[in-house]
């Protein structure tokens, strides 16, 4: 099963999270990385980050009863998928020194206190609706060398699932493929963080009532009125598809 608000969630983060690392100069690989919540979500993006390039090692999940590791006997088979053998136990112990903090659980659970524990330039995805884990007004007066995203139109970096939603189901149905796997996901993650480092539509700029916008701290991710994204995602998806052998279109 493939669904909008867990694998689709998955790939818009790992989409901006990408352009992020680039503009503060880490790579995924050697990042620190906190997920503020153990849902579906939160373990897809561990997943796809994972598939992507980060060490399981570096990743901390957190539930509502703390960091989710291997000395905990009240995990069920998802969470015991993403469990590390760590000493940290709190949220608090594992934003230290974190290079990434992603939130797709509740609001207001990051404290300024926390914010300011991170590491040098970090990024910041408070995903949660309406009221982020930390607001951006708040994060902004602790921080002015990170990168933030909210789940808001109202903000910059919205991390919206519209950006992949139709365009990676009419991928995998113009490939007529028996399944949406990592390859396509990877694609569709691909095809979102190439598109903002070109050039700005009018019609998009408009829309927004803009003068201008391009890469940078305050666009890592393309904006859901951008009509490109149709064809993009969907090109990507599918060619991933024929690609990976699980197209059955005529001529795939």
């Amino acid at each position: 099963v493939f669904h909008d608000d867990q694998h689709g969630t998955a790939i818009i983060i790992a989409a901006g999270l990408l352009n992020a690392l680039q503009l503060q100069e880490k790579q995924l690989a050697d990042a620190s990385i906190v997920i503020i919540g153990a849902g579906a979500a939160g373990i897809a993006t561990i997943r796809l980050l994972i598939s992507l390039g980060a060490q399981p090692g570096n990743i901390y999940a957190i539930d509502r009863k703390g960091v989710i590791h291997t000395g905990r006997d009240d995990l069920n088979i998802y969470k015991q998928g993403v469990a590390v053998d760590t000493d940290r136990r709190a949220l608090a112990d594992a934003m230290n020194g974190a290079d990434i903090v992603i939130g797709v659980s509740g609001p207001d659970l990051i404290t300024e206190e926390m914010l300011a524990s991170m590491a040098d330039k970090p990024i910041v995805f408070a995903l949660s609706n309406p009221v982020p884990e930390i607001r951006p007004e708040v994060a902004n007066k602790v921080r002015d060398d990170m990168i933030m995203a909210t789940g808001r139109s109202d903000y910059p970096n919205q991390v919206n699932n519209v950006l992949g939603f139709p365009f990676i189901f009419r991928g995998a149905l113009d490939a007529r493929a028996t399944c949406i796997n990592s390859e396509m996901q990877i694609a569709a993650v691909y095809a979102l963080k190439e598109l903002t480092h070109e050039a700005v539509p009018q019609d998009v700029l408009d829309a927004y009532e803009l003068e201008s916008l391009e890469f940078g701290s305050g666009y890592i991710i393309p904006k859901p009125l951008d009509s490109r994204l149709r064809e993009r995602v969907s090109n990507a998806v599918k060619q991933a598809a024929i690609d990976s052998g699980v197209a059955k279109a005529p001529g795939a």
